[in-house]
């Protein structure tokens, strides 16, 4: 990987770029999936590239959620193992939750390479692909008949959009970490995280390891106070805010 200065004023923006490049390299990541990080950079930026009251909100009811539920399941796309490979597996172990290779590019090659990626981190990852959601036609429908397809609550981060609604008319719950609040996934989710992944996988885990010992109780009223659409409407209003005060600092 190309060496990043420590001290070049974008060093994390440029790292974490590399990283994603890196992993089309190794046959992870898809070439798009370099696209998307891009979007979702420019949403960071102008959020000011750390992580606001609303997204720990949004952290700790998903971790509840998750808590709370029989089956739940983390979706692992190429960005995700590129960016977050040990993190997701620890918070996965935490939570006791399933970690599922799940991807909108598809090849058997891709979906290889992630489950190995994964696996020399130590963890574990289902890739069997062995059924299928109905109601999608994308090759995000191809799940593990012992992960996403009897799952009650599906953690996708870094959504590609397609498959939030479908995963809800099954049945199912869903959180995605999305810096875009605009998207149709972060309108369609139940819970929706305005954060870097790089950020939100690690306040989770922490979130986690506090939650974790919480009786039930407790961890439902931590759901019933939380209201998904005064999420995005105070993400919103924060791009608002910091694109307000960046005008009056050009004009000064």
């Amino acid at each position: 990987m190309t060496h990043v200065p420590e001290n070049h004023p974008r060093y994390l923006s440029l790292k974490y770029r590399e990283i994603i490049a890196e992993g089309v390299r190794r046959g992870i990541t898809a070439i798009e999936g370099m696209t998307a990080h891009g979007r979702g950079e420019t949403f960071d930026y102008i959020l000011g590239e750390k992580t606001h009251d609303f997204a720990f909100e949004a952290e700790r009811a998903a971790v509840a959620l998750m808590l709370l539920s029989r089956h739940p399941v983390i979706s692992v796309n190429g960005n995700t193992a590129a960016l977050v490979p040990k993190e997701i597996i620890e918070l996965s172990e935490v939570l006791s939750a399933v970690l599922e290779v799940n991807i909108f590019h598809f090849s058997e090659e891709r979906v290889r390479n992630i489950k190995e990626y994964i696996e020399s981190f130590g963890g574990k990852i289902l890739a069997d692909l062995d059924a299928e959601l109905k109601g999608l036609t994308s090759a995000r429908r191809m799940v593990s008949s012992k992960g996403i397809l009897i799952a009650d609550t599906v953690m996708v981060p870094l959504e590609d959009g397609d498959r939030c609604e479908i995963l809800k008319t099954n049945g199912k719950k869903t959180i995605t970490i999305d810096l875009n609040p605009l998207s149709r996934t972060s309108r369609m989710a139940d819970i929706t995280i305005v954060d870097n992944i790089i950020r939100a996988i690690p306040n989770m885990i922490k979130i986690a390891e506090e939650l974790k010992d919480y009786p039930k109780k407790e961890l439902e009223e931590i759901l019933a106070r939380y209201d998904n659409k005064k999420i995005l409407n105070r993400s919103i209003i924060a791009i608002r805010d910091y694109l307000t005060e960046k005008a009056t600092e050009v004009m000064s």
